[in-house]
């Protein structure tokens, strides 16, 4: 049986600038929480990150990594912020380019989100880290804190150009790191969303009030980004289509922010929404690619890539998504977590897509 009949449309090849990834089933960023103080990866990193790699995901986005030590959500995030932590990043790059797979990075500002404990520990990520406790004040938007977590202080005008020149440094050390892809997180509920939303964000100045205003930051670091990555590499942007609340971002201003990225020369959008309140609410509804019109919606509106994320857990599903046009790829979450060869499981025959130590199995 031919090694052809098992390709499906979720099985092509997506250029984006100089970059080909071999396929559209890509891994999602999802936290670890198992880095040290330093911030670098570490084993777990290598072995979590390298068994999807070895299990096919076209596309592998290690999870948000803080751009400065003070971004961090908790102590044991990965950072990406110094050479030290690019060389150690380079054992992951190297291990995932080497099985076919490309190699990304979120680039992560946590914003009032900061400070929290680990998900296993007391109240987890709703439980908040003291100063007294080895926490640190958090910047905001505004002095809005995000449900019990500590109440952060509104950036100043410092602040903000900080964060601007923190996401320009993680960009180049993410390219001495060898990742291919950079993804700004703009989405649930850190500092680039906070000043997104009009639930997080009370401002009075240029940063605040209207979309335009609100969308400033963002585009500050889209460009700053975009400046600081290789030309001939990737830059996506985590895109929240909606706050599902009153008063927050609309699908119209979703697009509106898309069509700005489009022009600062961002390659694609990874489609999610909800979690910038505390709030049941507030999040997406439990459905099967939840995202996926969002996503169709943002493509025709802005002319980008668009990548769906949330509650696919089938390739079929997968395949028909990208065969109809509406997505471009599909970024997969827990699938993965659950089951490292997830994109390989409609090619249970396929002996050039499996790793040739693992073909005697099939």
């Amino acid at each position: 049986m031919s090694s052809q009949e098992f390709i499906g449309p979720e099985m092509s090849p997506l250029r984006l600038r100089d970059v080909t990834v071999p396929h559209r089933v890509w891994m999602s960023p999802m936290a670890q929480y198992a880095a040290g103080s330093d911030g670098k990866p570490t084993d777990w990193h290598l072995v979590h990150y390298g068994s999807r790699a070895v299990g096919g995901a076209g596309l592998i986005m290690v999870e948000a990594n803080a751009v400065g030590a003070l971004h961090r959500t908790t102590s044991a995030d990965l950072g990406i912020w110094n050479e030290e932590q690019a060389t150690a990043h380079r054992r992951l790059t190297s291990f995932i380019r080497e099985r076919g797979s490309i190699p990304g990075v979120q680039l992560q500002a946590a914003g009032r989100k900061g400070s929290h404990q680990l998900p296993w520990v007391g109240e987890g990520q709703n439980g908040s880290v003291g100063v007294a406790e080895g926490g640190r004040q958090t910047i905001g938007a505004s002095a809005v804190p995000f449900g019990d977590l500590n109440a952060p202080r509104a950036a100043d005008h410092a602040d903000i150009d900080e964060v601007v020149d923190a996401f320009a440094r993680a960009a180049r050390t993410a390219h001495l790191a060898g990742y291919q892809v950079v993804e700004i997180q703009a989405s649930h509920g850190y500092l680039l969303h906070e000043f997104l939303s009009p639930p997080a964000n009370h401002r009075t100045d240029e940063y605040g009030g209207s979309p335009q205003n609100r969308m400033r930051l963002a585009l500050r670091v889209a460009r700053a980004v975009r400046e600081a990555f290789p030309a001939e590499k990737a830059v996506f942007v985590r895109i929240t289509a909606t706050d599902w609340i009153e008063g927050g971002i609309s699908l119209d201003e979703a697009m509106m922010f898309g069509k700005e990225l489009a022009a600062v020369g961002i390659d694609l959008l990874d489609v999610t929404s909800g979690l910038v309140v505390r709030d049941t609410h507030a999040r997406p509804p439990t459905q099967q690619g939840v995202h996926v019109e969002f996503a169709a919606m943002l493509k025709n509106a802005t002319g980008l890539a668009v990548a769906s994320v949330g509650q696919i857990d089938d390739l079929s599903l997968a395949g028909e998504l990208v065969a109809s046009g509406r997505v471009d790829a599909v970024m997969i979450g827990r699938p993965l977590l659950r089951d490292p060869y997830f994109a390989l499981r409609k090619r249970p025959k396929d002996q050039a897509a499996w790793p040739r130590q693992y073909r005697r199995a099939l």
